[in-house]
């Protein structure tokens, strides 16, 4: 079940985690823009409910670009945030995103295998179809999951977690993320969004061993609810 709090969405919350589904607009954490990060906000949210003075210990486990929206998790222990960071490395954690495209993909449902460079200047990767210096491997898999009058509804599950990863794959095969002019996309969404959504994340609970699986409802706009999801 969802909750609202503090301009948040949450959707989990025990004693060691935290999983919000991040809007579009908002930072993971503090960048030279100088916004609020999603962490502070977390932070702010822990302070008050608990009332707790002074620091509050609330750990990143992992990122999303800033137009992205989706499923973020927050460690609320140390504990916690350790074997999650160990879960993250070895690939024990399950996630799926969804992604808005102009263009039928060349196949219904495919693996893409690209090697990526990332330019630092520009904050750009670059994929290649063989492997170059400096370069990592990227795999990812999709599949065409939805249609609407205009653009085609694709699930992403990665096999490896490269910058900008899905953005860069699906470009290279001519399948710009609806919005996102880095990747060659035509125009901008209004909000400065990018149509990616990390929709699903799915991982045994660090501490309790329990099998969590949270589903981030996709933001409230009329692209998104052309599909009917």
């Amino acid at each position: 079940m969802c909750l609202f709090i503090f301009n948040m969405e949450i959707l989990y919350e025990d004693n060691h985690i935290i999983i919000v589904n991040k809007s579009p607009k908002e930072i993971v954490q503090g960048d030279k823009t100088g916004d609020q990060p999603l962490l502070d906000m977390v932070k702010d949210y822990l302070r008050e409910k608990y009332h707790k003075p002074g620091n509050v210990f609330c750990g990143v486990v992992h990122r999303l670009d800033r137009p992205t929206s989706g499923v973020v998790v927050f460690a609320k222990t140390s504990k916690a945030l350790t074997r999650l960071n160990e879960m993250f490395k070895k690939g024990e954690i399950d996630k799926t995103y969804w992604a808005i495209v102009k263009d039928l993909p060349p196949r219904d449902e495919d693996t893409l295998v690209h090697y990526l460079i990332k330019n630092q200047k520009n904050n750009k990767s670059v994929a290649y179809d063989t492997e170059k210096p400096r370069s990592k491997k990227a795999v990812l898999h999709y599949k065409l999951v939805g249609r609407s009058q205009k653009y085609y509804l694709l699930e992403v599950k990665l096999e490896t977690g490269r910058h900008h990863q899905i953005r860069c794959q699906l470009a290279k095969i001519g399948l710009p993320i609806r919005g996102d002019l880095k990747y060659g996309a035509p125009r901008s969404n209004p909000d400065g969004s990018i149509s990616l959504h990390a929709r699903n994340i799915s991982f045994v609970h660090p501490v309790s061993k329990k099998i969590i699986n949270i589903t981030a409802p996709v933001p409230d706009d009329p692209l998104w609810n052309a599909f009917e999801i």
